[in-house]
Formats: structure tokens, C-alpha cells, sequence
């Protein structure tokens, strides 16, 4: 116990450091505080990364960077629609910003994804956005904050750009690939699982904290029609367990009508049937990766599903299984660091053309099955949500051993997780925060109530 809050009290220290200031006012953390490799856009706050940070800032009561942090970057949002059709969309929360000096003054440099590589815009930005606001008010009581009228209409136009009229036949949001947290190319373009789950706690988070008005009387009648059958379309297609795994071997392909039980028309013969059969444990169960026309990605995409379990987008049972799953297959999703990011990872063709070739992302490295220390804090969160205090503390057992010796690395390479990333950045502030976060849920499981629903 004395070791845990040594690594805490050093890691907390380093989380100080890397904090942004905009006119003397704390507004953000650096994504790395590496100065041993070229900067490139990690001098940079991140909207997703600040999300661990912001919450360990939350539980040591040092809120006032996080409130800065929601109205800043709500100034950053796209308010208006644009003529011209490159810009972009009402309602779209940057990827990342930077402050820019220039003599005495001071101005944020917002990225809409027009910077990055691959230069996809962030869909995952705005859901984070309202997460973390109803973290915040939870934790300070603050409901003033998100009544303020410049929160409630940043809030209803995240909705109404997320639940435009579109051409769609699904309750699921329609993305490009990378446009999250995996934010390059690795086949995961249509309707990723980690977007549908940020989706529907986006929703959950909107339906409590918008107030119930005439200006929001619409949007809340919106949000009450798609959470059930986002829900119910999530629990039941996008489940995978051994049995199910058996009804999806026996589909009868090019089937019409409304009541046929192969919707998606998914070919048998795009399933590894002989690898999930061996894999799966008694008992065991997730939601894939992505479905859609003739489409079934397989893969175990950990954030998708531990937020799916934290929003209750998945049943208890549900969530129960994941867990097992988890903890039967303890050294394929989690090894010598918490946790893969998807599993298995693209090899050959597959790597090739879903990848373009991608170097960063070959087999077991980075996106591409790589171990992320950042999802140790959602990895510790549904764990204690569902009473597996065991799991938690096996999975902060080896951040402790490794984190620090490491540098607080960004990720880490090799089918088992044992390497550090060839390109990763050492102190990392998304991993830094998570292992706080982490140690912090440990000794106070109440903090849970900031970021998970209970139904």
C-alpha cells in the first residue's frame, strides 16, 4: 500500500506539470510531456485524453480546470452552419486545441481533424464533451453550469447533429474510419462499436441535463425515441457469445423480407467460425466490433465494450459475461499491460487493405492490437461496477510494476503487451491520469456515480 501512494503521489506530480494555461487560468494538459521526441501535436490538449485527467482533477477537488476546460472548448464548437461544405458541422467539438501566444495576447488554435493524420474529423469529441460536463456537475453540484443557456444549446446541437436526417435505416451512428479513439485507418469505417456506445451515453448524459422546456422539447422528445432502440439493437445484433455464434454458422443468405433472421445478409463465409469456436470460453460473450451490410467484425474492441458496460447499454448479464470473458482470456486482452485495444489483431491481406499498409498499426502494435495503459481506468471502472473488485486490483498489480519503469509509456507492442511501443511516447498524461484514476475508484468506488448508470 505504501508503494501504491508513492507511484501516486509521483504520478499526480507529473499530471501537474503537464497542465496548459490560457491567460494564467488552467484549461487542459498536454497530451506528452516527452521532450526527448519531436512534438508533432502532443504539446497539444486532446478533448478524449483530457477525459482521465479531468476526472482525477474532479475527485482532488481541483474542479476549476475542468470547468475552464467545458467553457473553452464550448466556444471552440461550430455554432453556426456553414456555406461552404468543406467546414465543419453545426454542433462538431474539435479534436484538440492549443494555445497560441502572439505578443501579450492570447488565442486557441482549435483541429477539427483538418490537421491530422489522415485528416478525419473527430465524431468522438462531442460525446466525450457531454460525458465529462455531467461528470462535472455530479461532482460539484454545479447545475447552474449546464443550465447556463450556453450549455444547453451546445448540448442540443451535438443531438441534432448526431440525429440529422440521414441515409439510414438503423438506430446506430454512421462514421468514417478513425474516427475515435482509433483515429487511423483499421476498418472500422460504418458503425464502430466504440462510437455506438459513446452514442448512447451521450444521449443518457443530453437527457439528464438538458432542462425540459419548449426550447428543448423536441430534441428531449428525440432522445427519449432513440435510446430504446439503440439499445435494444446494440444487445441483441451486435451480441456474440458461442451460441449465437451458432445460429450466425447456420444463416441462410439472401434472404428478403421483414422478419428474416439473417438482416444484415451476413455470408458465413466472412466469419472465422474455426478461431472464435477455439477462442471462446464456457460461458463467454461481447459485442463485436462493427456491423453492417454483409458485415461482421468479429474483433474484441475493449473501450466500446467496457463503455458499454459503464452506460448500461448492455444488460447486468451482459456485462457479467464481458467480464468473464475477460478475465478467462486474461492473456490475450490484457497480458503484461491493461489492456488491448482490439483483439486479434489484422495480419497479411487483411493488415494490407484494411491498414493501407499502415506501418505504425502493423500486427500487434498500436491500434492494431496493441496494450493502451489509458484503458485501465475504464478497464478498473466496470470491473467494480459489476463487483469484480478481484479483476481491478489483478489489472493495477501490473500497472504498478510497469507504469513507472516504463517512463508512463503511451502504448505498448507484441501479441503479449511485453514491449514498449516502438513510437510511444513516455510520459504520457492519459496514461498518468488513468492510473490515478484507477487507484482513486479503488479507494472510493462512489466516484462511479460521475461516470456510469445503473440501468
Amino acid at each position: 500500500m505504501e508503494q501504491n501512494r508513492t507511484l501516486a503521489t509521483e504520478a499526480w506530480e507529473i499530471l501537474q506539470r503537464s497542465i496548459i494555461y490560457y491567460y494564467d487560468r488552467p484549461i487542459g494538459t498536454l497530451a506528452a510531456c516527452d521532450s526527448s521526441s519531436p512534438a508533432l501535436n502532443y504539446d497539444q490538449c486532446f478533448v478524449r485524453d483530457f477525459v482521465p485527467a479531468a476526472l482525477v482533477f474532479l475527485i482532488k477537488g481541483k474542479t476549476e480546470i475542468v470547468r475552464n476546460f467545458l467553457i473553452q472548448t464550448l466556444k471552440l464548437q461550430i455554432k453556426e452552419k456553414q456555406l461552404d461544405f468543406l467546414e465543419p458541422g453545426r454542433g462538431l467539438m474539435p479534436a484538440s486545441f492549443k494555445v497560441i501566444h502572439q505578443g501579450e495576447e492570447q488565442y486557441l488554435l482549435a483541429d477539427f481533424g483538418d490537421h491530422a493524420i489522415g485528416r478525419v474529423t473527430p465524431v468522438d469529441s462531442c460525446f466525450w464533451w457531454l460525458f465529462l460536463l455531467r461528470a462535472y456537475i455530479k461532482a460539484t453540484g454545479e447545475y447552474s453550469l449546464a443550465h447556463s443557456p450556453e450549455m444547453q444549446k451546445g448540448m442540443r446541437i451535438i443531438i441534432e447533429l448526431c440525429l440529422a436526417a440521414r441515409f439510414e435505416m438503423y438506430p446506430t451512428l454512421l462514421v468514417p474510419d478513425g474516427a475515435c479513439m482509433i483515429d487511423r485507418r483499421m476498418g472500422i469505417n460504418g458503425h464502430p462499436l466504440e462510437i455506438q456506445s459513446l452514442f448512447h451515453m451521450a444521449l443518457r448524459c443530453a437527457e439528464e441535463l438538458l432542462i425540459d422546456n419548449n426550447e428543448n422539447a423536441k430534441i428531449r422528445q428525440a432522445i427519449a425515441g432513440r435510446i430504446p432502440p439503440l439499445t435494444e439493437h446494440i444487445r441483441y445484433h451486435y451480441w456474440l457469445d458461442p451460441q449465437r455464434l451458432n445460429v450466425i454458422y447456420r444463416y441462410k443468405a439472401e434472404e428478403y423480407g421483414q422478419d428474416v433472421l439473417n438482416q444484415f445478409n451476413i455470408y458465413s463465409d466472412s466469419i472465422p467460425y474455426a478461431e472464435l469456436s477455439e477462442w471462446f470460453p464456457e460461458n463467454g460473450g461481447y459485442l463485436v466490433g462493427n456491423l453492417g451490410p454483409s458485415q461482421l467484425d468479429c474483433r474484441f474492441f475493449s473501450l466500446g465494450n467496457l463503455v458499454a458496460i459503464l452506460s448500461s447499454l448492455v444488460s447486468p448479464q451482459q456485462g457479467e459475461v464481458i467480464m468473464h470473458t475477460i478475465e478467462e482470456k486474461w492473456q490475450d486482452l490484457i497480458g503484461w499491460m491493461p489492456m488491448k485495444i482490439c483483439f486479434p489483431a489484422l495480419k497479411g491481406r487483411d493488415w494490407q487493405l484494411l491498414t493501407g499498409c499502415d506501418p505504425k498499426n502493423r500486427p500487434w502494435s498500436y491500434h492494431n492490437g496493441g496494450n493502451w495503459p489509458v484503458l485501465l481506468g475504464f478497464l478498473v471502472a466496470a470491473a467494480l461496477k459489476l463487483d469484480r473488485f478481484d479483476l481491478a486490483k489483478r489489472a493495477m498489480a501490473i500497472s504498478n510494476q510497469r507504469l513507472p519503469l516504463d517512463e508512463w509509456a503511451e502504448y505498448y507492442d507484441g501479441k503479449n503487451g511485453r514491449l514498449v511501443g516502438k513510437e510511444a511516447r513516455k510520459y504520457q498524461t492519459w496514461t498518468i491520469a488513468s492510473f490515478i484514476l484507477a487507484e482513486e475508484l479503488i479507494t472510493n468506488p462512489n466516484y462511479l456515480d460521475w461516470i456510469s448508470y445503473d440501468r
